[in-house]
C-alpha cells in the first residue's frame, strides 16, 4: 500500500513540475495545487496506513494500541487542505484580474515593469 502511495506522490509531483514549467499562469496555478496535494498525501502516508484499525484510544487507556495510524498527520493534512483551498481561491482571483487587465495569461507578455529588449 505504501508503495502505491509513493508512486502516486511521485506522479503528482512530476505532473506538477511539468505544469509549473509552462508559460501559462493558469497552468502554473494548477501545478501549484497538484504539488500541494502531493505534499498532503506524503504527510498523510507518513502517519501510517492502517485501514483495518482506526487511530482511536480505548476508554481508560493512556495511549492507542500498537499498530494504529498516528492521528497528528491526519490533523495536519486537514489544516493544509483548508490553507491550500484559500491559496487557490486567492491565486485564481489574482490570475483572473491579471487576465482582465492585461488580456493574456502568458507570463512573458505580462512584463509591465521590465523594459522590452531591443536588438
Amino acid at each position: 500500500m505504501e508503495t502505491l502511495v509513493a508512486l502516486m506522490v511521485g506522479a503528482l509531483v512530476a505532473a506538477a513540475v511539468y505544469l509549473m514549467l509552462a508559460r501559462n499562469v493558469l497552468r502554473f496555478l494548477f501545478g501549484l495545487i497538484l504539488i500541494s496535494n502531493a505534499a498532503n498525501l506524503l504527510i498523510f502516508a507518513s502517519g501510517g496506513l492502517t485501514p483495518e484499525s482506526p487511530p482511536l484510544i480505548e476508554y481508560g487507556a493512556a495511549a492507542p494500541p500498537e499498530g494504529v495510524a498516528n492521528a497528528l498527520p491526519q490533523a495536519l493534512v486537514l489544516t493544509a487542505i483548508v490553507i491550500g483551498f484559500g491559496l487557490f481561491a486567492f491565486a485564481l482571483v489574482l490570475v483572473y484580474r491579471g487576465y482582465q487587465n492585461l488580456g493574456t495569461l502568458d507570463s512573458d507578455e505580462m512584463r509591465l515593469a521590465e523594459p522590452e529588449e531591443r536588438a
